[in-house]
């Protein structure tokens, strides 16, 4: 087996380690990933040059170093830098310090890698640990790689998004195949004034605004509960019944 990895966390990140440390046991492994952290990237691609240059993290792993985006790693990879002979079977883009679950997974570039592996046909997943203190990369991926290992062989053009929660709070409960969540989190912006008086915002983040439930029953519950989350991504995001509906308006010949 061939694996692709990206991540956008960053080449040098612990949780990119961690996960080729274990899928180096499938077969090979080509690591393509950003030059420096491009979380919240999503799916943006580089329409300027972009540098690439191999590195090798001494005792974990040689790899491309790319100035871009996760789909520009993948985008790349596919199309330059790995042989023709040898053939990804599986792209898998992670591991991610900081889950990617709910309206996380429009803004997230690691799922954004594996879906741009998908658009080359092949299966992807997207692997995310839940922000914790201390972060155990390790565990965290054996847990990942125990669940990649169940979903393989994946069927061409499947995407999966992984969650693994907050392992200082215990084992997890199980894994729960469950829907994205689209109830959004609560969201504030720190503001400040540089030395000129000009006003400097960043986002900041809390809790997610899901309705209180006795059951998870979406990907924000479950992983908050303890559990690693599985949820199934498609990449056509039509939305077929307003296309129905929208087909009844009855349009004039100059759209009038």
């Amino acid at each position: 087996m061939h694996i692709l990895l990206t991540n956008d966390d960053g080449i040098f990140a612990p949780g990119l380690a961690a996960l080729y440390s274990r899928l180096i046991r499938l077969g090979k492994v080509t690591v393509a990933a950003p030059s420096d952290v491009q979380s919240g990237a999503s799916h943006s691609i580089s329409l300027k040059e972009i540098r690439c240059d191999s590195v090798e993290l001494v005792g974990k792993f040689c790899g491309f170093r790319v100035e871009g985006s996760p789909a520009d790693c993948v985008k790349l990879a596919m199309n330059e830098l790995i042989d023709e002979s040898e053939p990804v079977d599986l792209v898998v883009s992670g591991m991610n310090c900081g889950a990617n679950v709910g309206i996380n997974v429009f803004y997230s570039g690691t799922v954004a890698g594996a879906i741009e592996g998908a658009f080359y046909g092949l299966p992807a997943a997207a692997v995310s640990a839940a922000i914790d203190e201390p972060m155990n990369y390790e565990a965290a991926a054996d847990y990942a790689f125990a669940v990649l290992k169940k979903l393989l062989p994946m069927p061409a053009g499947q995407v999966v998004n992984l969650n693994i929660p907050r392992l200082s709070q215990g084992k997890p409960k199980g894994v729960l195949v469950v829907p994205q969540s689209t109830h959004g989190f609560e969201e504030s912006y720190d503001a400040v004034e540089d030395a000129n008086g000009q006003s400097i915002y960043r986002l900041t983040g809390g809790p997610h605004r899901d309705p209180h439930s006795e059951e998870p029953v979406s990907d924000t519950q479950a992983l908050a509960a303890g559990y690693i989350t599985l949820t199934g991504l498609r990449l056509d995001l039509t939305d077929t019944a307003v296309n129905e509906r929208l087909k009844k308006i009855r349009f004039g010949p100059e759209g009038m």
